[in-house]
C-alpha cells in the first residue's frame, strides 16, 4: 500500500474538470454505487464518510473529511480529508491520499461542469460571495470553462477581499458590496452561513448561481425565493435534501423535493437542460464521493509516495 501526498502539485485542472465531468455523466446514467454521505457531529464540528465505486475508471473508496470552521485560529485547514482506494477484487486498501487540497480542487470543478452546461453566456462577469480557498478553487476552475471578464468579490474581512484580488490579478477583479457582487452573470456563494446573504432581488434574469456553501443541515446562502422562481440542479437528491442549500427551505415547507429540476449529471448527459436564456439556474453542490474517486485516479500519478506495509 502506498500513501500518497502533495497530489495537487502539477496537477491540471482542465484534467480534474473533465475527469468529474465524466463522473457526473455516470452517476447521471445510474453507473455508479454511491450512498448519500454519513455525517458525524463533533464538539467543535464534524467529519463525514463518502464511500463509493466507480465501474468505469476501475476504482473504490472512501473518503473520510471533517469541517471544523474554528481551526483556521490553531493554524489548521476548516477543511482535511484522506481517501482510501481499495482493490476491487480482493478489497485490499492500495493506497492512501491526503486528499485535503484535492477536496478543493474536484469542488471548484463541479462548479465549472455546472457552469459549462447552465451558464447562457460564455464570457461572463463572475460574482463571488467568500473569500476562502473554495472561493479560489471556482474561479480557477471556472476560468478553464467559460472567459471572465470581470470578478466581483465580497467578503466580510476586507483584508481576506485585499489578497483574493491579489490572487487572481489576471482577471480586473474589484471589490464590491453583496449586492453589487450578485450583479453578474454567474454567481458562486462559498460562505459557511446559516441564514440567507443573497436576496432574492439581487438577482436578474439569465442568472446561473453555484451554491456551494450549504453542505451541512442547517446551512444556506440564498434567499428561499430565488429557489421558488430558479430551475434547481442538485448533485445527488438524497444529499441535496439533507444538507445542501434546499435543505433549510424544504425542512421549512418553502421549497419542495418534487420542485428539483434535475441533477448535473442528467445535464451532462442531455436528459435535462436550461429552459431558456432567460432562466435563472442554481447548482446547488454537496460534494459526491465520485468526484473523489475521479479526482483520486489522475491524482495519483503525481506527488510523493511512500510505501506503508500492509496487512
Amino acid at each position: 500500500m502506498e500513501y500518497f501526498t502533495d497530489t495537487d502539485m502539477g496537477l491540471d485542472i482542465g484534467l480534474v474538470n473533465r475527469a468529474v465531468e465524466s463522473a457526473f455523466a455516470d452517476h447521471g446514467k445510474g453507473d455508479v454505487q454511491m450512498p448519500p454521505k454519513v455525517y458525524i457531529t463533533l464538539p467543535d464540528g464534524d467529519f463525514r464518510t463518502m464511500p463509493a465505486y466507480l465501474p468505469s475508471l476501475g476504482i473504490a473508496g472512501v473518503k473520510i473529511v471533517n469541517v471544523h470552521p474554528d481551526n483556521p485560529t490553531q493554524g489548521l485547514p476548516t477543511v482535511m480529508a484522506l481517501t482510501v482506494i481499495l482493490d476491487i477484487g480482493t478489497g485490499e486498501p492500495t493506497a492512501v491520499i491526503n486528499a485535503t487540497r484535492l477536496t478543493d480542487m474536484r469542488t471548484g470543478a463541479a462548479g465549472a461542469v455546472a457552469c459549462k452546461y447552465l451558464s447562457p453566456k460564455k464570457e461572463i462577469v463572475l460574482g463571488v460571495i467568500g473569500t476562502g480557498r473554495q472561493a479560489e478553487a471556482q474561479v480557477a476552475a471556472i476560468s478553464r470553462e467559460l472567459k471572465i471578464r470581470q470578478i466581483k468579490i465580497w467578503g466580510r474581512n476586507d483584508g481576506h477581499v485585499r489578497k483574493f484580488t491579489d490572487r487572481f490579478m489576471e482577471f480586473p477583479c474589484v471589490a464590491a458590496p453583496v449586492e453589487k457582487a450578485c450583479d453578474c452573470d454567474v454567481l458562486v456563494t462559498t460562505t459557511p452561513s446559516r441564514s440567507p446573504i443573497v436576496r432574492d432581488e439581487w438577482i436578474h434574469e439569465g442568472t446561473h448561481i453555484n451554491a456551494i456553501g450549504a453542505d451541512a443541515p442547517g446551512k444556506e446562502e440564498l434567499d428561499p425565493a430565488i429557489l421558488r422562481r430558479a430551475q434547481v440542479f442538485v448533485d445527488d437528491p438524497a444529499q441535496a435534501v439533507h444538507s445542501g442549500e434546499i435543505n433549510v427551505p424544504i425542512s421549512t415547507g418553502v421549497y419542495r423535493e418534487a420542485d428539483i429540476a434535475g441533477t448535473l449529471g442528467e445535464v451532462v448527459i442531455g436528459k435535462k437542460q436550461r429552459r431558456d436564456p432567460s432562466a435563472i439556474t442554481v447548482f446547488d453542490s454537496t460534494g459526491l464521493a465520485i468526484q473523489d474517486l475521479a479526482i483520486a485516479k489522475i491524482a495519483m500519478q503525481h506527488g510523493k509516495r511512500i510505501e506503508l506495509p500492509f496487512p
